[in-house]
């Protein structure tokens, strides 16, 4: 699975706060299904109650979010943009349809709705998270950290904390980001919010321990994700890799397996193929390689959303490297995050580009984010330019930062400082040699 920290697809979910809580009846909390049954027998009988396309909007996205069926995102917006439509006032409405629209990587638009949504309600803290997703992922930093601290004035809570946690660990800040996130669940029980977001955020607790390189830590926050909503996919994916990390194989792979029984995401088949390319087992590691390759392409909206995944996954396995390219290209027109330029710099090394990847690897660096796998190829694209010092320096930096940070690449980085050590050993064997 990816270490990179994921600040993208579903970030953080939405409660929405208005006259009548979506989900609740008598007090008590529905299920998404009851929820969607619920305002589609509401709509039947008035199909003008914007409120009832509002709430039913609101269950797809939680329903999205439960399962990773991207389907109920575009059924989401369809009720939500019937919504908007019917009373363009509804600022719980645009900000729902901003959450769609920046799931599916709209990210301009959902930025357009957000600013909509916070002109029509200013006190309405989630709009402000939402418009700050949305600048996170075309690289406006200072735009999103203005929209996540007025989000925190007006509600500190597990989503403004858990967006902020985001923003810290980009920028390197991963003690800052930890403790945010803490503050964040703490806040998620103390409020009583959805079983499934606290386990996001355990989940991507776990993350950042895991991209640190303490597993017992990240090990404990996933194991929590699963006890809090049980058979969470993220959270069998992120305890697959710790249990990799801990060669525990035959557990990865029924963890790896379950995710994907739920939601075959590119990412969870590519960690799959690796474990089992690392165990040697070929046959099984090239039929998770080749679902990776269906997956992406199932549909054209699949081609939309992991254009990231697909491109990583095309250079990490050294096949279809000009296509990989291409994607990292398409990638970087939606998207100018430092990911965007990261996977854009590993392509253009791996198709043998190394002058241009060295630029883009400058741009993926900027934040100094403290991601080993960052590290990794910027050390290797140095390596490919002949400058063995500020490769050593890298490889050698994504090692201390996470040893465990890919179940192959973290062999290759070992494996090419021992290469360097012994070029650096000869050449010292070789000038003494040569003196007089």
């Amino acid at each position: 699975m990816q270490s990179l920290r994921s600040i993208g697809l579903m970030l953080v979910s939405i409660v929405v706060v208005s006259e009548v809580q979506p989900g609740l009846l008598w007090g008590q909390r529905l299920s998404p299904d009851h929820t969607v049954q619920l305002y589609q027998q509401l709509l039947q009988r008035n199909p003008l109650d914007s409120t009832a396309y509002y709430h039913l909007g609101d269950a797809y996205i939680q329903k999205a979010r439960e399962t990773g069926d991207i389907t109920y995102l575009n059924l989401a917006e369809q009720a939500l943009r019937k919504a908007v439509d019917i009373t363009p006032q509804h600022s719980g409405a645009a900000r729902h349809l901003a959450y769609a629209l920046y799931t599916r990587h709209a990210f301009e638009e959902a930025a357009i709705q957000a600013a909509k949504a916070v002109e029509l309600d200013p006190s309405d803290s989630h709009a402000y998270g939402i418009l700050g997703d949305a600048y996170l992922e075309v690289g406006k930093y200072a735009e999103a950290q203005q929209a996540y601290e007025r989000m925190i004035q007006l509600q500190g809570d597990l989503y403004s904390y858990s967006r902020l946690s985001g923003l810290k660990s980009l920028k390197g800040d991963t003690h800052g980001a930890i403790a945010d996130l803490e503050q964040a669940i703490e806040a998620g029980r103390a409020h009583s919010r959805p079983s499934e977001s606290i386990a996001w955020a355990l989940w991507q607790l776990g993350n950042e321990h895991f991209a640190l390189g303490h597993l017992p830590e990240a090990e404990s926050k996933y194991l929590q994700a699963l006890n809090t909503f049980p058979n969470y996919y993220r959270a069998s994916a992120g305890l697959a890799q710790v249990r990799a990390a801990q060669q525990r194989y035959a557990e990865a792979i029924a963890l790896y397996q379950k995710a994907i029984a739920v939601i075959p995401l590119p990412d969870y088949a590519a960690a799959l193929g690796d474990v089992y390319a690392k165990m040697r087992r070929v046959e099984d590691a090239q039929k998770q390689y080749d679902l990776v390759a269906y997956i992406g392409y199932l549909n054209t909206l699949n081609r939309v959303l992991y254009n990231r995944e697909l491109a990583y996954f095309y250079a990490d396995h050294d096949i279809e490297l000009q296509e990989a390219l291409d994607l990292a290209k398409k990638e970087l027109e939606v998207r100018r995050d430092i990911y965007a330029y990261d996977v854009l710099a590993w392509t253009l090394h791996k198709n043998g580009n190394p002058h241009e990847a060295l630029a883009a690897m400058t741009e993926a660096l900027k934040m100094e984010t403290k991601d080993a796998r960052l590290f990794f190829h910027a050390g290797m694209i140095y390596h490919h330019l002949g400058e063995p010092d500020r490769a050593r320096e890298y490889l050698q930096r994504a090692l201390a930062t996470n040893p465990y940070f890919h179940p192959l690449y973290a062999d290759v980085a070992d494996r090419t400082l021992k290469e360097l050590k012994r070029d650096v050993d000869l050449a010292a064997t070789q000038e003494e040699s040569d003196a007089p």
